[in-house]
C-alpha cells in the first residue's frame, strides 16, 4: 500500500543519514586518536632539582632526566614539553592530564603505586644527611635528636620522617621546603642544623658548594629507586616509553648520559 511504501522509504532515508553520521563520527574518532599519538609528551617536573632537572644559567631546563626524556621522545617520534609544577601536587597534575608523565628523580614507593603506574627502576637513590661544613656532632640518624632538620615537601625523605616516631618526638623540628636548594641555602646560613634528602641531588649541590656543605655517608631509611610516573589509565604510554628505555640501556645511550652528569654509569 502507499503508506507502507512511504514508511519504508522514510526508514531507508533515516538509516542512510545515521550511517553517514556514524561514518563521520568514526572518522573524527580515528583522527583524534592519530592526533593524540603524535602530540607532544608533557613532562611534569620540579625545575629546581639538580642534577635531575633544573634551570641552567641560560634559563633553559637541563639535567640528567631531561636528557633521558629528550632521547626517549625522539625515538618515539614525539615532541616533548617540560612543564614546571608544584611538586607537592604532582599526583593531581598527572591524574588531571595536565602532564603526561612525572620524570624528575621520582622515587618508586608503594604509596605512590596506588595512584600511578611506574616504569622499571633506572637508578638507585639513598636518603642521607647533609650538614654545614665542620659540623661533627651529627654522625647518623639518631644524632639528629634535638636538631632542626630540613627537607623537601612531598619528597621520599619527608614521607619517611612523617612516618617515623623518632622524627616526631625527638627531633626538635622538621622544616619543609618547596625544593631542596632552598633547604641547603638555609643550612649554609645556619637557620637549620641538617638536611635529609636525596643523595644524588645533595652531592651535586655539595660539589658546587664544597667549602660549605658536608655529607654524612649513612643512609636514612630504606634505599629507594627512581622511576617514571604515568597516569593509572595510561598503560600504553608507559609501555612505549619503557621499550625505548630498554633500547637505550642495551645500546649504551643511557650509560653515556649518566657519564655526562655523574662521571660514571650509575644507572640500573
Amino acid at each position: 500500500m502507499k503508506w507502507q511504501r512511504l514508511l519504508a522509504a522514510g526508514m531507508a532515508a533515516m538509516m542512510m543519514v545515521a550511517a553517514g553520521c556514524g561514518g563521520q563520527q568514526n572518522a573524527s574518532s580515528s583522527g583524534s586518536s592519530a592526533a593524540s599519538a603524535g602530540k607532544a609528551i608533557v613532562v611534569g617536573l620540579d625545575d629546581n632539582f639538580p642534577p635531575m632537572g633544573f634551570k641552567g644559567e641560560d634559563g633553559q631546563i637541563t639535567g640528567f632526566d631531561i636528557d633521558l626524556a629528550k632521547e626517549a621522545t625522539k625515538r618515539l617520534g614525539r615532541e616533548v614539553e617540560f612543564k614546571a609544577i608544584d611538586w607537592s601536587s604532582k599526583e593531581a597534575e598527572l591524574k588531571s592530564g595536565r602532564v603526561d608523565v612525572l620524570w624528575n628523580g621520582l622515587d618508586i614507593t608503594e604509596k605512590r603505586k596506588e595512584n600511578m603506574l611506574f616504569s622499571d627502576p633506572y637508578m638507585d637513590n639513598r636518603q642521607i644527611i647533609f650538614v654545614k661544613k665542620g659540623e661533627t656532632s651529627i654522625k647518623d640518624e639518631k644524632s639528629l635528636a634535638g636538631k632542626v632538620v630540613g627537607t623537601q615537601s612531598a619528597s621520599t625523605s619527608e614521607e619517611y620522617m612523617d612516618g617515623n616516631d623518632f622524627f616526631k618526638k625527638d627531633v626538635k623540628e622538621v622544616k619543609k621546603y618547596s625544593d631542596f636548594v632552598s633547604a641547603f641555602m638555609d643550612l649554609e646560613n645556619g637557620r637549620i642544623d641538617a638536611v635529609v634528602g636525596d643523595e644524588i641531588v645533595g652531592r651535586y649541590y655539595m660539589s658546587k658548594h664544597a667549602d660549605k656543605i658536608d655529607a654524612v655517608d649513612v643512609a636514612v631509611g630504606p634505599v629507594s629507586t627512581f622511576g617514571i610516573g604515568f597516569a593509572k589509565d595510561n598503560q600504553a604510554l608507559r609501555d612505549e616509553v619503557q621499550k625505548v628505555l630498554n633500547d637505550m640501556k642495551a645500546d649504551g645511550t643511557m650509560g653515556k648520559i649518566s657519564e655526562k652528569w655523574f662521571g660514571k654509569n650509575i644507572t640500573k
